[in-house]
């Protein structure tokens, strides 16, 4: 059982959850991780989802160095200011003052932007749409496990085209075809896309648009990014090509990313009080299968059960270990929001009937031997569809409407606030930083991504923010 609920200390229930579903342990690096397995199949399942769709949308796959001369950032002025309270610098290697100091990878919109320019010549390069997975280190001040730490996993998408408006299309349709569509999807998780203030836009990019998750405890999670970078970094690292009449211009540029932190993301979203709440479509185990007594017989109907569900494709672990006590092994499964648990014992290997809890509901049915496997799938994709709108009913509970940043302060201490963006605009942001608010994005009146430049009837979304 969880010491700690989600209703009364959220910050300690997460941090129990952390330990006792085996997520992740701290690293000797302060601010560091361990992953641990449980956790890292939960991103393998999400990575491979994201991958589909990022290659979906055209980008291809491929790797940059981990070490940037610290020299490429100083060519993008608004891109090292942003970075460098974050910035790892190494100054000596191999036993000796290295000639230029190297960045450790904070992100690669820099040393793209290098390569870029030497494999672009003509507008038939175009557009150039380039992802990476891979490792990156921000120094943070203030870590918490899977939000924010020193080393995080992610993947980052860089793309060049022949017009801003390509690229804005671009950067719009990762946003929605990809990022929005995954959370929703596959991590039940409704998002509120939109474009972030100037104040919070990525550090040289001419727009940001964001999706925003709320929290069980009605916090904004910032959960991906795509980013319109205009010409700032072709300028600066000399991206240019030929366009159909032979004359040289400035390629625009795009980039974009999500991390490790969509799967705290996803432990805030659907925790509750007995622990995690996985949506099947990335529980590292759709089914566990407990095997009460040390009984042949029951053995062989556990392992019946798991075969067949294997061949159906589901992911099936069997719980043998009948030296521990039966409540403290089911109560493990349930801290690890294994979406279904199945009971077996003696008095179901006599009846074939089994004994079923959904894991979302934490409501228990009995189920016919013969009739269990074929009704998984289509239970399955009932608890993702019931996590994705119990997700939604939480959300629109907690979004409240505001005429003034006094009405935001209060309101936004349980959730989420919509006001006019016009209210905030000139100095209203200010006002919101005593009581730890921020704007979260901008939203049109139907609560669309506005375009960038028509903010003016915004409405804006104001929270605190992890």
């Amino acid at each position: 059982m969880l010491k700690h609920s989600p209703d009364i200390d959220f910050p300690e229930w997460y941090q129990e959850v952390l330990k006792k579903a085996e997520l992740a342990d701290n690293a000797p690096v302060k601010g560091a991780i361990f992953i641990r397995p449980y956790a890292y199949a939960i991103w393998e399942l999400m990575q491979a989802e994201m991958d589909r769709r990022i290659k979906a949308a055209g980008a291809e796959n491929a790797y940059f160095p981990l070490f940037i001369p610290l020299s490429y950032f100083e060519k993008e002025k608004e891109h090292v200011e942003g970075f460098s309270p974050e910035l790892a610098i190494v100054t000596h290697a191999g036993g000796s003052e290295l000639p230029e100091p190297l960045a450790v990878r904070p992100t690669s919109e820099t040393v793209i932007g290098a390569f870029m320019s030497k494999w672009i010549s003509s507008h038939r390069d175009l557009p150039l749409l380039l992802n990476q997975w891979a490792n990156v280190v921000r120094w943070e001040k203030r870590p918490r496990a899977f939000l924010r730490t020193t080393e995080f996993l992610w993947q980052e998408g860089h793309t060049a085209h022949v017009s801003e408006g390509d690229a804005a299309q671009y950067a719009r349709m990762i946003l929605d075809d990809v990022y929005s569509d995954f959370m929703y999807r596959v991590l039940a998780i409704p998002t509120i896309k939109g474009q972030k203030p100037p104040s919070e836009r990525f550090a040289g990019a001419t727009n940001t648009m964001t999706c925003e998750g709320m929290m069980g405890d009605g916090k904004a999670l910032q959960l991906a990014t795509s980013h319109e970078l205009g010409q700032n970094f072709a300028r600066s690292f000399d991206i240019q090509f030929a366009n159909a009449a032979g004359a040289r211009e400035i390629a625009w540029t795009t980039s974009w990313g999500s991390s490790t932190r969509m799967m705290g993301g996803l432990f805030m979203t659907h925790g509750d009080e007995h622990g995690l709440r996985l949506p099947p479509s990335v529980a590292p185990y759709q089914v566990v299968i407990v095997q009460i007594n040390d009984d042949p017989e029951q053995e062989r109907l556990a392992n019946q059960l798991r075969g067949s569900l294997v061949e159906l494709g589901i992911r099936v672990r069997v719980d043998r270990d009948t030296s521990r006590g039966l409540g403290a092994r089911v109560t493990d499964w349930e801290i690890k929001g294994v979406p279904l648990r199945v009971d077996l014992g003696a008095r179901e290997a006599s009846e074939g009937v089994l004994t079923v809890l959904r894991r979302d509901t934490m409501q228990k049915s009995k189920v016919r031997l013969d009739e269990f496997v074929p009704a998984v799938p289509a239970l399955l994709a009932r608890i993702q569809e019931d996590m994705l709108a119990s997700a939604i009913t939480r959300r629109d509970q907690r979004i409240g409407e505001a005429s003034s940043v006094a009405d935001a302060v209060e309101l936004a201490q349980t959730g989420f606030v919509r006001m006019p963006w016009a209210i905030l605009r000139d100095g209203g942001e200010e006002q919101l930083k005593p009581a730890a608010l921020s704007v979260r994005c901008l939203v049109t009146q139907n609560g669309e991504v506005p375009l960038r430049d028509d903010v003016d009837d915004a409405i804006a979304i104001v929270a605190r923010a992890y």
